[in-house]
C-alpha cells in the first residue's frame, strides 16, 4: 500500500486545549507519543469523542473476552484488511501479554499461510474472522463450534469486535495513517 502521504494528516502538537484533553484521554498509557490515528480521528473531534468509550470498552477490563482471544481477532482482521498501522500497532502493544510467539504472530498475519502454529481455540477465531471477512456471514457448521466455546454474550462480541477493527482498517488504509515508528512491521 502506498503510505507515502496521509490523505487526511493527523493533528501535529500544539493542539487546542479540548483537542489536547481528548488526546490524552484515549491515547493508551506508557505510549512513546500520541498515537497517529487518534490524531487522525481527532480531526473531527465531536466524533473521536464518541468513539472513546465504544473502543475503550472493546480494549478494557469490562470485555467479555479474553485479551488473546480479541487480540487474535483485531490481528487478523487487521492482516486481511492490510492495516499493517493498527496491526503493528496491537502486536507492538499487546502480542507479549497475548503470550503469542513469533510463529503464531506469522500465521495470524498470512491470510494463505498454514494454522498450524496455532492452538485450536486461536484457530477456530481465525476461521470466524476469514468467514466474516469474505462472506459478511458465519456458516452455521462454523457457528456451531464458536457457540460452543463462548457466550452468546461473546459471541455478540466477537462479532462486534471484528467490525469495529474493519472499520479502523477502513481510516488507517484509505486515509494512510503514518507508521509508528515503534511499531511491528508485517513478517516479509
Amino acid at each position: 500500500m502506498n503510505q507515502t502521504h496521509s490523505r487526511i494528516p493527523p493533528l501535529e502538537s500544539p493542539f487546542e486545549p479540548n483537542i489536547e484533553q481528548m488526546l490524552n484521554r484515549m491515547n493508551p498509557p506508557g505510549a512513546p507519543s500520541v498515537l497517529a490515528l487518534f490524531r487522525t480521528l481527532a480531526v473531527n473531534p465531536a466524533m473521536a469523542e464518541r468513539l472513546m468509550p465504544w473502543g475503550g470498552y472493546l480494549l478494557g477490563r469490562h470485555a467479555s473476552l479474553p485479551l488473546r482471544d480479541r487480540e487474535v481477532v483485531i490481528d487478523r482482521v487487521c492482516a486481511l484488511c492490510g492495516a499493517e498501522y493498527e496491526w503493528g500497532v496491537h502486536v507492538a502493544a499487546f502480542a507479549k501479554a497475548a503470550e503469542f510467539s513469533d510463529s503464531q504472530i506469522a500465521a495470524i498475519a498470512d491470510p494463505d499461510g498454514p494454522l498450524d502454529a496455532l492452538p485450536e481455540r486461536d484457530r477456530l477465531l481465525v476461521r470466524l474472522v476469514d468467514e466474516l471477512h469474505d462472506t459478511s456471514q458465519v456458516s452455521d457448521a462454523l457457528w456451531c463450534e464458536v457457540s460452543a466455546l463462548w457466550t452468546q454474550a461473546q459471541c455478540v462480541e466477537l462479532l462486534m469486535l471484528a467490525g469495529w477493527y474493519h472499520a479502523i482498517s477502513y481510516v488507517c488504509n484509505a486515509a494512510r495513517v503514518p507508521l509508528e515508528s515503534w511499531q511491528a512491521r508485517f513478517p516479509a
